[in-house]
């Protein structure tokens, strides 16, 4: 497996000599930035990747494959943390010159970068509102009580500095 500067990239140049020609790659590695609100990959952590990749003869690339990565975010209930891990399956293609419309990656002469399509991958995945449990009951009410406006408690913790604006009435 590849590591650091690069781990991602990929060369394919014995793969062009002969289209239809499949390898194997496993590529490993940081993948830092890949978040969403409530839910993101730890940006140390190790996002994986076990792929199929094979050039066409019209000079495209296919990658299909496996792609694991763990998570982690906060619960939108009870908001406490949380955590996961991804087995994604992954199939695109790769071309020379994408058109800015295209829905495929670029493809490099020599060698392929696969980190655009394992970021898509994995910020598509994330967890929009992530949930601890199906039937999370929200907060905890002894951790974070709830104090309506009429409880004798809002009163007498009312800052006395306000008291004024209690009295004042308006017609």
């Amino acid at each position: 497996m590849a590591k650091g500067l690069g781990a991602f990239i990929v060369g394919i140049a014995e793969l062009r000599r002969v289209p239809g020609h499949a390898r194997t790659v496993s590529v490993a590695g940081p993948l830092p930035a890949i978040a969403l609100s409530d839910a993101w990959v730890p940006d140390e952590a190790e996002v994986a990747a076990d792929l199929r990749i094979e050039i066409l003869a019209d000079g495209h690339l296919t990658a299909v494959g496996q792609l694991r990565a763990p998570w982690q975010g906060r619960c939108r209930r009870c908001l406490q943390d949380i955590e996961g891990a991804f087995e994604l399956e992954v199939s695109e293609v790769f071309e020379p010159d994408p058109s800015d419309d295209a829905e495929t990656y670029p493809l490099g002469a020599d060698r392929v970068d696969l980190e655009p399509m394992l970021r898509d991958a994995l910020l598509l995945a994330l967890p929009i509102a992530p949930l601890c449990r199906d039937d999370c009951p929200g907060p905890d009410p002894d951790q974070h009580p709830v104090i309506a406006a009429g409880d004798a408690a809002v009163e007498t913790a009312a800052d006395p500095r306000w008291a004024g604006l209690g009295e004042l009435t308006f017609e």
